[in-house]
């Protein structure tokens, strides 16, 4: 690891005081137990509510503590694909609405959390001739759907820009949902691993949730809490580091730059957050460990460097494990009788997650969903 001084694996995020929730002891009964306690499953937890369950939340660390709070806190409308390429995946006509639906979640978020978003755009800059021509297939098939996106030429670089996109900070949107779920009447406890899962019981190491219900909402090493999705699910590493307040506003937008594999954003404070360059160590970052490596801490450290030219001390080094499918569409089933997973989106969970948070509550709880319909799902 770089020999610097630094707050090791905690996110840049997590600079506000936090009041620890209790393990679970003993068994306790609800109509839905959900299991995880991030962006996904937080925003279930609220669409349960909604429709009247009662609701008890598990997480095996904290509230916001895996993917969810550590991420980049990029909110981008679509797929992980890129626009042009999820037309081709999934038909016009359906990757229009997704887009669409999308933009709508970002609306949503920012109505729920507005002190955590920043509705600036983001930006995809090229690095190849190869992205430029494929930034271009982009923009052709985002106008020809009347989708708002514009061509781009900055001090970043070259590319695209997408105006109604956003940035936010994520761990603090987990906190302020939570806060919000446990006035409304949750009960959500952290350092509780789901260590048994079947219809209607959820089990502890310390206590069990009796309920109608189950929903796992997790990202990273969904496989290995429920092993009948392995082979289709795989959990990767995805690193970060964040800085001191740089001396001047470099960026006034999230940016994605080498076909999204390098990402970064300027904070209010001036701060600036930094990831990824896991394409470039592709098989170590196959891992459940999500602790930070020296060889891709250095690599980012050289993009900080030499290509964006910031000289400001790296003050954070973190990590966090995320899932990613073998066809590319995040799980939304019921994978045993009783029991619902939604995860696994490809590194880009903040809107698909929430979605797809709000739709399994709605077929839990209604037996359909006129959004997860709309969405083919």
């Amino acid at each position: 690891m770089p020999n610097d001084p630094i707050t090791y694996n905690v996110p840049t995020w997590d600079d506000t005081e936090w009041q620890s929730r209790s393990s679970l002891d003993g068994e306790v009964d609800a109509d839905v137990c959900v299991v995880g306690l991030g962006g996904s499953g937080l925003t279930c937890i609220r669409e349960l509510q909604s429709l009247g369950a009662r609701i008890v939340g598990l997480d095996a660390s904290t509230i916001g503590g895996g993917a969810a709070g550590r991420n980049g806190g990029f909110l981008l409308a679509g797929t992980a694909d890129f626009y042009h390429d999820s037309v081709a995946a999934l038909g016009r006509a359906r990757a229009r609405r997704i887009h669409e639906v999308t933009l709508e979640q970002i609306d949503a978020i920012e109505r729920e959390t507005p002190d955590s978003v920043r509705r600036n755009g983001s930006l995809r800059i090229a690095r190849s001739p190869q992205e430029v021509h494929d930034c271009k297939a982009q923009l052709d098939a985002m106008r020809a759907d009347d989708l708002a996106v514009q061509e781009y030429e900055g001090s970043e670089g070259h590319g695209l820009l997408f105006p109604l996109d956003g940035a936010f900070q994520p761990l603090e949107r987990c906190r302020s949902l939570a806060r919000v779920a446990e006035r409304d009447g949750a009960r959500l406890f952290e350092a509780s691993p789901a260590v048994r899962l079947s219809n209607g019981l959820v089990e502890t190491d310390s206590g069990s949730v009796r309920c109608t219900h189950v929903i796992v909402c997790v990202d990273g090493r969904m496989e290995q809490i429920l092993p009948e999705l392995t082979g289709r699910v795989r959990t990767a590493r995805l690193q970060m580091l964040g800085t001191a307040p740089l001396a001047d506003v470099r960026f006034t937008r999230p940016v994605y730059a080498r076909w999204g594999y390098d990402y970064w954003q300027q904070l209010p404070d001036g701060r600036l957050v930094l990831g990824g360059a896991r394409d470039r160590f592709v098989d170590a970052e196959w891992t459940h460990d999500s602790n930070p490596t020296a060889d891709v801490q250095s690599e980012l450290d050289r993009i900080l460097r030499d290509d964006l030219r910031i000289d400001a001390p790296v003050t954070h080094r973190w990590a966090a494990s995320v899932g990613y499918t073998t066809n590319g569409a995040p799980i939304l089933e019921q994978v045993r009788p009783g029991v619902w997973a939604i995860g696994a989106y490809s590194g880009t969970g903040n809107v698909i997650g929430a979605l797809y948070g709000r739709i399994v509550a709605q077929l839990v709880i209604t037996g359909s969903s006129d959004l997860g319909e709309s969405l083919g799902i």
